[in-house]
């Protein structure tokens, strides 16, 4: 049997790259005859770099200014993968701080990846951000100049947006010839019940005063700039909508790019078995996310999906195995997941036999 492993990381425990091969290590116990072959997934958030470097050794990793541990990718056709959550993204602070919290080194970033002369497109992972200031903080490192009534600069951080009195983009650079696409996971809006501070800045640390702080923040951000939300908006707490006000942004699914970019469709065309999983399995899991992507792909192949996930709010199903299921608790599993994921692997394939 050839098996396809195609995993999303556990959020905060592991990455994905990690997780196919605990699962491929816990399978080949069992059936070691078996061909197995690992290509680890992402959505647009965290670990999006790394699973692309993972099938595609030609990717140049290019470090930033911003910090020793954040880079972007160049692949060979001229276009650099920028990952939001590798440069400002929630796992990387130690605090959530949901008001002052900021896109900056973002907008630092860009600036370094558009004055490259390899980069003819780009495309920037959104997921996994820490803010909510409708992308702001990216446009003021970019060189924009948005100002409060006394002509300062207001304040980084969802908090500075309702004092925006002006929005000058001259000195933002030009994009590169390719344009530039957000990669994201959702398609909620700007504003609205929908919108990015009520649905995600809660998430980020944001009790209900603040979420209708932020809410009146974005809200005036696309007054003062006379643009209308679109469907995409709202991810990354509202990052593609300031981005717009700079370029004319595209905006794609980060699973299917990456996808396509690791030449899943064709693996699994190829394949006998598909195992893919996530942290937690819900009903959101099947929109835009690695496992409703890639059991779409398979579905289209007639391929059988099979999933491993940390936990699952869904009824239980002879197609699903929880590390929850094996391990005591699943505060146990998230402390030691590789073992815990090697063990499903391993469950997985005994049920196969």
């Amino acid at each position: 049997m050839k098996v396809l492993i195609a995993p999303d990381s556990f959020k905060g425990t592991i990455s994905s790259v990690e997780c196919a091969r605990a699962i491929a290590d816990g399978w080949l116990l069992k059936r070691p005859e078996d061909q197995v072959i690992l290509l680890p997934m992402a959505d647009g958030g965290e670990g999006t770099l790394e699973a692309i470097q993972f099938r595609d050794a030609s990717a140049t990793r290019v470090p930033t200014r911003v910090s020793s541990a954040s880079f972007w990718l160049l692949l060979q056709d001229g276009t650099a993968i920028v990952e939001l959550a590798n440069i400002c993204g929630i796992t990387l602070l130690d605090r959530l701080d949901p008001f002052h919290s900021s896109t900056f080194a973002l907008g630092t970033v860009l600036n370094e990846v558009i004055s490259h002369p390899g980069v003819k497109k780009i495309s920037i992972a959104v997921g996994g951000s820490a803010s909510t200031d409708g992308g702001v903080g990216a446009l003021i490192a970019l060189g924009a100049r948005i100002l409060d009534k006394s002509g300062e600069s207001i304040a980084l951080g969802g908090a500075g947006l309702r004092d925006i009195a002006s929005i000058d983009l001259v000195q933002i650079p030009i994009a590169p010839t390719g344009g530039i696409t957000c990669l994201t996971d959702v398609r909620n809006p700007l504003l609205g019940e929908l919108g990015s501070a009520r649905i995600f800045a809660p998430q980020k640390g944001a009790d209900l005063e603040q979420v209708l702080i932020l809410e009146a923040g974005l809200s005036h951000l696309q007054v003062i700039s006379k643009r209308d939300d679109f469907p995409g908006a709202g991810a990354a707490g509202g990052t593609p909508f300031g981005l717009n006000l700079a370029w004319n942004i595209g905006i794609e699914s980060g699973a299917l790019v990456v996808a396509a970019l690791i030449g899943l469709p064709a693996a699994i065309d190829e394949c006998d078995l598909v195992i893919t999983g996530e942290g937690k399995l819900d009903s959101q899991s099947y929109f835009g996310k690695v496992l409703g992507s890639v059991t779409e792909l398979a579905t289209q192949a007639k391929k059988r999906v099979i999933y491993c996930v940390g936990s699952s709010e869904l009824p239980s199903s002879a197609s699903t195995l929880a590390l929850v299921d094996l391990a005591p608790s699943l505060e146990t599993a998230m402390q030691n997941p590789r073992t815990w994921l090697a063990k499903a692997g391993a469950e997985l394939a005994r049920l196969e036999l």
